[in-house]
């Protein structure tokens, strides 16, 4: 992470100043910034792209416990709280379904407004 701000941050300070604020080595930071990626940073991100997709074919309405199990029926050796980690980290979540909420209440005791314009709701007859 401080690596990444001095990364950010060269343009405007030399890298010796930014890595004596943040207590970093300068070697360490020239190690870091040319060191290939990782294993897991590489499949990190096949699946990422992954994860985008079966979020995004459920209409984006699928957690990380659905996406987990859909990675898995689809072959992918993964756990729950990778997966729960990558969409936190992408700003993934499962849309809720909103809370029923009852507007009306027609069995009450309250007075009912009365029929000042005298109009009939109900038919007269049948045609």
């Amino acid at each position: 992470m401080k690596f990444e701000l001095v990364d950010a941050e060269k343009a405007n300070f030399p890298v010796q100043v930014l890595c004596e604020v943040l207590e970093v080595s300068r070697s360490g930071y020239y190690a870091w910034r040319d060191r290939a990626p990782s294993s897991r940073t590489l499949s990190d991100a096949e699946l990422r792209v992954e994860i985008g997709g079966v979020h995004k074919r459920s209409k984006r309405r699928y957690g990380s416990p659905r996406v987990f199990r859909a990675l898995r029926r689809r072959g992918f050796k993964v756990s729950e709280k990778r997966v729960a980690r990558l969409m936190r980290e992408d700003g993934l979540v499962g849309l809720r379904k909103k809370a029923f909420r009852r507007t009306t209440d027609s069995n009450h005791d309250n007075p009912i407004a009365p029929n000042l314009v005298q109009r009939q709701f109900t038919p007269s007859g049948a045609n």
